[in-house]
């Protein structure tokens, strides 16, 4: 899901993955693995057949971890947030490393974000990130960071003011 960088992004400032080729992810969706299909179909608003083809991914999946996070992801996108939740915690479990706990953590982050549980989010961020960093991985370590800045931001910007 790393390749296409030029055909969609992630917004800064909500978080979410947009699309800014749509006709380029169509033409991907034929030739990518399943696990790519899942994500293209569910940035392209197809999320009954993602929820399908994601569900399909699971059960038939020896390494369940990113099946995990991309059907979450289209349960997230469709404002399903327990369903979302839950992969995500098995996910968690799964993580048998620093690098794997953090990516999951990010997406944590992500849903909580979605969610405007922005202080939480801004927890769930920070982790991905120091985990992030101790295995090196100084790129992806930045971008949590950016998105715990983001997330404490938005918690900032919502609060209500003391009563007087």
């Amino acid at each position: 899901m790393s390749s296409g960088a030029e055909i969609w992004r992630t917004d800064p400032r909500t978080l979410q993955d947009v699309v800014l080729d749509r006709e380029a992810v169509e033409s991907r969706l034929a030739g990518c693995p399943p696990l790519e299909r899942v994500w293209f179909l569910t940035l392209l608003d197809r999320d009954d057949e993602a929820l399908d083809e994601g569900l399909r991914l699971l059960a038939e999946s020896r390494d369940r971890l990113k099946p995990l996070l991309v059907t979450a992801q289209v349960y997230q996108r469709s404002y399903r947030w327990h369903e979302a939740a839950r992969l995500q915690e098995e996910a968690l479990r799964l993580a048998w490393s620093r690098a794997r706990e953090a990516m999951v953590r990010h997406e944590i982050g992500r849903r909580l974000f979605d969610e405007a549980r922005y202080r939480d989010a801004a927890a769930e961020f920070e982790w991905a990130s120091d985990l992030y960093r101790v295995t090196g991985r100084e790129q992806l370590s930045r971008m949590s960071r950016q998105a715990m800045e983001r997330a404490r931001q938005a918690h900032a910007a919502h609060q209500l003011p003391a009563p007087r």
